[in-house]
């Protein structure tokens, strides 16, 4: 027999994206926890009343906002106001009255509780909370990440608390404190320069010199400003200097990614975004739930995975939006001290090094969702969204996006970082060593490094003959032996 959340959806006919994993009370006398259930023993079987199943699902399942908010528009507030009479201390009971009130902004029929002990909203050993601000009304403490307006969740997992363990963010400091300040300088703005380039790369595009460096700079002043729709708008036009093609700002009409199909021109979504009518509220429910966050204990990483990918969820610009949501990443990271000071990650070449994995993750938001979403074609081969998708974009389990980003974290501080570091002291170091032995310009050097990285540590015969023609054949084979000393020995 289903339990919890599987019983609610099923007991009311709630049209949501079903929780990861759901309860079912077995036959046999032990729990027994599989890819996609939870099986309890007889003896947990709550009794068939939402209320029964609401306990058991707070108790087992954690916190699932969307299914509460679907069930909450359909269950009668009676039901939960007798709860409430019959069981007024119970703390399921007071949570439930909580996020009634919290998501409906409808008040019910009881009076404050006055006696009972403060509970979490969210069970902090199941789901990541922020700091905890009292409810005296249900005697309940609201550590939830956001607000009404926008409050994605995320499981606690073995996988995240692995990385949490590894203080990565210590590990980047003592790294970089480690390294000679005009080396460090370097690296940051090569690293710079390669997380714009990568950001364009994974949509698709090859920026000019001028445009990856001016986006590598905008980059380089994530956090500094307050997250507004200003700001974003501000943003968007630098990714976008031609806006001949687009339209800045809001969009006016739907949203979608995919193709067309060939003979109609009728469209093909693999993602649909939300409504265009709905932008202005979930954005500002984002810009709540940055604020609420930075100066919390959620974890820096966690909060940018919420941060990021529902704003490139919810996709609110014509154009612009995966640039924009890898930039909330280094916005949050750099406004909550995670990064060393000066240094920015470079977030976008750990994700398009593993680019599969990030397409795999926005699927595992996109796919379930689709079947949701009510839209007919337009005219022009866009999308109009016929029935009201706001929750979808709200209310969503973020766990396998902080899993990636998290990983990617990882990447690019025990990896990425590290290998720029020692590629300019080996570059300095050979320079040095040459510049000892050959009266030679600076530009004359880095040629000649350049050359000899470009041929796997060998000058050719080519370059020997015209750039560097004045070498000898021994010195060359010695510039050839210094190299592979320098950089592989």
């Amino acid at each position: 027999m289903v339990a919890g959340y599987a019983w609610l959806i099923q007991a009311y006919a709630l049209d949501v994206v079903l929780p990861e994993k759901l309860v079912a009370i077995s036959h046999k006398h032990q729990r027994k926890a599989q890819e996609s259930w939870l099986l309890l023993t007889p003896r947990h079987a709550p009794e068939n009343t939402a209320a029964g199943h609401l306990a058991l699902a707070l108790r087992y399942e954690g916190v699932d906002l969307g299914v509460l908010r679907a069930l909450f528009s359909v269950l009668p507030a009676a039901a939960l106001e007798d709860w409430l009479l019959q069981e007024p201390t119970s703390a399921y009971a007071r949570r439930c009255w909580f996020f009634y009130e919290w998501l409906t902004g409808n008040r019910l029929n009881i009076k404050d509780a006055t006696t009972s002990n403060y509970v979490d909203a969210l069970d902090p050993a199941k789901q990541y909370a922020s700091t905890p601000i009292p409810s005296p009304r249900h005697r309940v403490r609201d550590n939830l990440p956001g607000t009404p307006a926008f409050c994605p969740l995320v499981f606690v997992t073995e996988t995240l608390e692995t990385y949490r363990a590894q203080n990565l963010a210590v590990s980047a400091k003592t790294l970089t404190g480690a390294v000679h300040p005009d080396v460090l300088s370097r690296a940051a703005a090569f690293l710079l320069l390669k997380d714009s380039r990568a950001s364009f790369a994974i949509e698709g595009e090859r920026p000019s010199h001028e445009r990856a460096e001016r986006w590598g700079q905008a980059i380089g002043q994530a956090g500094e400003r307050p997250l507004t729709l200003l700001e974003l708008e501000r943003l968007q036009r630098l990714i976008i200097p031609d806006s001949r093609f687009v339209k800045l700002g809001l969009r006016k009409e739907g949203g979608f990614i995919g193709t067309h199909e060939r003979e109609t021109g009728i469209p093909m979504p693999d993602h649909i975004s939300s409504r265009w009518q709905d932008l202005e509220s979930l954005l500002h429910g984002l810009m709540a739930f940055d604020r609420r966050v930075n100066n919390s204990p959620l974890d820096p990483v966690i909060a940018a995975a919420l941060l990021a990918f529902g704003f490139v969820f919810i996709h609110p610009f014509e154009d612009g939006n995966g640039r924009l949501h890898r930039y909330l990443i280094h916005h949050v990271l750099a406004e909550r001290g995670f990064a060393p000071k000066g240094v920015v990650f470079p977030i976008s070449a750990a994700i398009l090094r593993n680019i599969h994995a990030y397409k795999a993750v926005l699927e595992t938001y996109s796919r379930p969702r689709l079947p949701l979403i009510r839209w007919q074609p337009t005219a022009r081969g866009n999308v109009e969204v016929l029935n009201d998708t706001v929750p979808l974009y709200r209310y969503f389990d973020a766990t396998k996006m902080a899993e990636f980003l998290y990983a990617c974290v990882q990447e690019t501080i025990e990896t990425i970082l590290p290998e720029e570091i020692r590629y300019l002291e080996r570059y300095d170091t050979l320079k040095t060593r040459i510049a000892a032995r050959f009266d030679m310009p600076d530009y004359r050097l880095d040629l000649l490094i350049r050359f000899l990285q470009q041929n796997n540590g060998k000058l050719s015969k080519r370059k020997q003959s015209k750039e560097f023609s004045h070498l000898t054949a021994e010195e060359a084979i010695s510039l050839e032996r210094l190299y592979q000393e320098v950089w592989h020995g």
